[in-house]
């Protein structure tokens, strides 16, 4: 499919630009069922979250386009050994949440700000066990990056075509142990054995449905 090369993906980035964003309508698709719950009785008022920022970045392999996720490290926390994009949380020195997920880019796999190019904000995401809102910016660059990853916080770099993003062959429900049970359905992307589900299979869907969109547009 002639959108699988990192020129066509450039030349769609304007329509992409232009895409109302679907948000949790989006996110919902890939949630736990435990997530819905959580989120019907949140008083926004009172809890507070987190802040934190990751990057949904695309480059070229081969002339493909792909977007790197990373695999993070086992260590006490809700989010240990999980599949992800690179970010993390807003410090008092960051100048923005753009700012926080480059910064924290470079300090995980190793790619210097000034050779990424932010493009657009997608929608934030709540994760009510961890108590953090997520904001994911798109970026891209137009080589493939040399990646240098952190050994304390990744133990793995994904580097994902955008065809098995696209393809609805890689959703499935599979049941696991989450921070609201021991083991429940969750809707999950399968991309060759690589389990992707919570948050960033919600801005992952949302991902999707705008390139999809874009596509038809």
């Amino acid at each position: 499919m002639h959108f699988m090369y990192f020129d066509a993906f450039l030349a769609l980035l304007p329509k992409i630009k232009m895409q109302p964003l679907p948000g949790e309508a989006a996110h919902a698709i890939m949630s736990p069922p435990e997530r819905q719950a959580a989120m019907k009785k949140l008083d926004w008022d009172t809890i507070n979250p987190r802040n934190a920022a990751v990057l949904v970045y695309f480059y070229p392999k081969d002339l493909i386009t792909h977007l790197v996720l990373i695999v993070r490290n086992s260590y006490e926390g809700v989010h240990s050994s999980q599949i992800a994009f690179p970010g993390g949380k807003v410090e008092l020195y960051d100048l923005s949440k753009e700012a926080t997920a480059l910064r924290e880019t470079t300090e995980e796999i190793g790619v210097a700000a000034d050779e990424i190019q932010v493009q657009l904000p997608l929608s934030e995401v709540y994760i009510p066990p961890s108590n953090f809102r997520v904001a994911p910016f798109l970026a891209i660059s137009h080589h493939r990056p040399e990646f240098n990853p952190d050994p304390r916080e990744v133990a793995g770099i994904i580097e994902l075509p955008i065809a098995s993003l696209l393809d609805d062959s890689n959703v499935f429900l599979r049941e696991i142990a989450t921070s609201y049970s021991k083991n429940i359905e969750v809707p999950v992307f399968d991309f060759e054995g690589n389990i992707v589900w919570g948050a960033t299979a919600m801005m992952l869907s949302e991902l999707k449905q705008v390139i999809n969109q874009a596509l038809k547009g």
